[in-house]
């Protein structure tokens, strides 16, 4: 039985995943001991979706719309939030934890996404945290910023405020990559690339709705960040070519509605109501 919450502004989303990761959904609907309550939508859910697929763990899939919480949602996590997992009859929440709990509890499956040094697995979890507490914030803050009423893209000073402070976070992500690459940390895929690769592949909702996100396209001069962008390019070809990063995201049309609402302020999240009460997160 769901708790019913047919009035909520943001509970009229498309039903289920679409295109690949519609595929990867159905063939993932059978028990396993790892349960994954997810919204096919949601970018924290993705992270988890992403190292489930990467590690190729068994898991069941279970779509929940997070407006509508399922009893057996809110069983597992009070708050009713997705990405919840259940293990083993057991329940674990929040979107980074259930990252490391997969990298560690399968050590087995695949490739370690935290590196076995200690000194570069305390590194990288400063720079999984910097995504989370610094450049998704500026992310939100940018797309929800609000023009005064005629002013254009181009003229709107608090837009182009919003922009650069998104900027400044992410060129400041980028500095610390591994030179060569092509992930942060050199050739192998890692935690931190995967904790930041949903909202990279989601830049596309900024040309699409504030004017573009400033950052020069790969046959473009970036001037004096030419190298910083160059970098940056190259880690979202690779990251964007991951078989588990295409096969947990959905076609683009079916997000749009999603992020019109963040970008005309009137998404009613956890997430997007922080940003309105000038917080910096609150993130699952």
């Amino acid at each position: 039985m769901a708790v019913t919450s047919t009035d909520h502004p943001d509970a009229n989303l498309f039903p289920h995943a679409t295109g690949a990761a519609k595929s990867t959904v159905d063939a993932h609907q059978s028990s396993a001991d790892v349960t994954l309550y997810a919204g096919w939508f949601c970018p924290f859910v993705q992270r988890a979706w992403i190292v489930l697929e990467e590690k190729q763990i068994p898991y069941q899939y279970v779509e929940v719309n997070p407006y509508h919480k399922p009893e057996s949602l809110l069983q597992l996590n009070p708050r009713g939030l997705v990405p919840t997992l259940e293990y083993q009859n057991k329940p674990l929440y929040e979107s980074t934890v259930l990252c490391e709990f997969l990298d560690e509890a399968f050590p087995d499956k695949e490739s370690r996404l935290l590196p076995q040094d200690v000194f570069e697995r305390a590194r990288m979890r400063i720079w999984v945290d910097f995504v989370t507490s610094r450049i998704i914030p500026s992310f939100h803050r940018f797309l929800q910023h609000q023009p005064e009423n005629g002013i254009s893209p181009e003229q709107d000073a608090g837009l182009m405020e919003k922009r650069e402070e998104f900027l400044s976070k992410l060129k400041e992500f980028i500095k610390e990559m591994d030179t060569a690459g092509p992930y942060f940390s050199g050739s192998e895929l890692r935690l931190v690339d995967i904790a930041i690769a949903p909202w990279a592949l989601r830049l596309w909702v900024f040309d699409h709705f504030k004017g573009g996100t400033g950052i020069p396209s790969p046959s473009q001069d970036g001037g004096r960040d030419g190298a910083i962008w160059n970098r940056w390019h190259k880690w979202v070809d690779a990251v964007g070519q991951r078989s588990s990063v295409k096969n947990t995201t959905s076609e683009r049309e079916h997000y749009l509605p999603i992020y019109q609402r963040y970008a005309e302020d009137r998404a009613q999240s956890e997430l997007a109501k922080s940003m309105r009460k000038g917080g910096g997160g609150g993130v699952p």
